[in-house]
């Protein structure tokens, strides 16, 4: 079991990286750790730091050169659990588009050595928010990862990966395609990460889109542990239950939490899973999924989302049952890239809270009769999926069989609270009981046309995209 990997060693690797900050550093703890972030950040927000990745691109749009920026640091957030000023915020598997090439439909990848990454950040006394650090994640070995996809075994769903001149990645790029001598570049190891939790010993859990796989790292970020659906892959620690593995691609394990004791991982999927087949894609049935991590033990709640092919973006932990979810559409307040036309008052960028306790516990639900379980599709009702029987007599359907979700309740509406301008709501931050950090994911301030061309991601016709801390009041109080 992963626990058992946790050795001495790494224990004080962690330990050690606590205090890896120079004396600036601890300096500015210091100076600012009499108050609340949330005193010092404006209600407008503030810009996270970036590097440019690159800059050499010719924009679709303005047919000028544009910068792809690392930023990136949106897919997830969570506090430090050591320091009430710092948080932790992961990257995904950094810059891409969709695009369609000489080998099927994939992506480009303008940075395909992009290593994915989490970002130690503080907010100081005086409303900036500083980078003190980055962690590399790796593989067991200690090599660097890529967010390169992995091969169709272990969740890749067939995205062929593509330099930005529309040339498929290889393995040895010079030479020409062969699908034995010279196949497409992948990484069994690459992740797409989305959910980020940070644990009081130093180290950290990643839930990402393409497995789903959930992948422990030590305080270094070398991996340490890992859960996925594939009970083949002799990785794991533990198993996910395999209808996960059904998941919408580009849309897996976007959220994830740890209960307060630290004993629960708590998962949630991006939206309907293709279970069985995307037959059921426009619906709002969307799973949740724990893990005990001392037994490995699963417990599995349906979680209804406001519109069909909602994102559910982030998951925080409040208490053991409580949690808050980020529920957003893909729209931009003033139309982003698209421009001022496809600007949408109606933007939902909302954050809900919910009670696991509510809902049924679908793994404890006995079977006979019309229930079953299917190795493969999960919980049945009469040999049809749950997404199935929702498509064809809605959630009555389910109800019928004291099958209900769990309850939510409206926390925040970032676009009524702060105008919110971006597409993407990713990140959460608990920082005590009336304050919420939320963080957007800028995507590397990178867009694409829809023909995959490569732009700048643009909120309106002058602001780039870049990752913002907003920090507003919520009741996250627990009874």
């Amino acid at each position: 079991m992963f626990k058992k990997t946790l050795t001495a060693s790494m224990i004080f690797a962690a330990l050690l990286s606590g205090c890896d900050s120079d004396s600036s550093d601890n300096e500015r703890r210091t100076d600012a750790s009499t108050t609340s972030p949330a005193d010092d950040v404006p209600a407008q927000g503030v810009d996270l730091p970036y590097t440019v990745l690159r800059s050499d691109l010719i924009d679709a749009n303005t047919q000028q050169p544009f910068e792809v920026r690392n930023g990136g640091f949106g897919s997830a957030m969570t506090g430090d659990p050591a320091d009430s000023r710092r948080f932790y915020a992961l990257t995904d598997r950094g810059p891409n588009a969709s695009f369609t090439g000489s080998q099927g439909k994939g992506k480009k990848f303008p940075t395909p050595n992009y290593t994915p990454r989490i970002g130690h950040f503080e907010v100081t006394a005086e409303g900036k928010v500083v980078l003190l650090d980055t962690v590399l994640l790796k593989r067991p070995d200690g090599t660097l990862i890529t967010g390169l996809p992995n091969s169709s075994a272990l969740g890749g769903t067939g995205e062929t990966p593509y330099n930005a001149d529309g040339s498929p990645i290889l393995e040895d790029p010079t030479q020409p395609y062969d699908a034995e001598s010279n196949p497409l570049r992948l990484d069994d190891y690459g992740l797409d990460g989305e959910g980020l939790v940070a644990l009081s010993d130093g180290t950290f859990w990643v839930s990402d889109e393409y497995g789903p796989h959930i992948v422990h790292f030590d305080a270094d970020g070398k991996e340490i542990g890992r859960i996925n659906p594939f009970a083949d892959d002799d990785r794991d620690d533990y198993t996910l239950p395999a209808e996960f593995a059904n998941r919408r691609a580009n849309r897996g394990m976007e959220g994830l939490a740890i209960t307060p004791d630290e004993k629960t991982l708590v998962g949630i999927m991006q939206s309907t899973m293709y279970n069985p087949d995307k037959g059921v894609r426009d619906l709002d049935l969307t799973r949740i999924v724990t893990i005990n991590l001392d037994d490995g033990s699963i417990g599995q709640y349906l979680y209804k989302q406001e519109k069909n092919q909602n994102s559910n973006s982030e998951l925080a932990a409040l208490s053991a049952t409580q949690f808050l979810v980020i529920e957003r559409d893909g729209s931009f307040l003033y139309g982003g890239p698209k421009g001022a036309d496809a600007a949408n008052p109606a933007a939902q960028k909302t954050v809900y809270r919910i009670d696991l306790s509510t809902g049924t516990n679908l793994e404890t639900l006995a079977t006979g009769g019309d229930l079953s379980q299917d190795a493969e599709l999960g919980l049945t009702i009469g040999g049809k999926t749950l997404e199935e029987v929702v498509q064809a007599n809605g959630w009555a359907g389910l109800a019928a069989y004291n099958i209900v979700p769990v309850d939510k309740q409206l926390v925040v509406d970032m676009v009524a609270q702060v105008s919110y301008p971006h597409d993407k709501m990713e990140g959460l931050w608990v920082i005590d009981s009336n304050s919420l950090g939320v963080l957007n994911d800028d995507d590397f301030a990178t867009w694409s046309t829809s023909s995959g061309e490569l732009e700048q991601k643009m909120l309106d016709s002058n602001t780039i995209d870049g990752n913002r801390l907003y920090i507003v009041p919520a009741d996250l109080s627990v009874n």
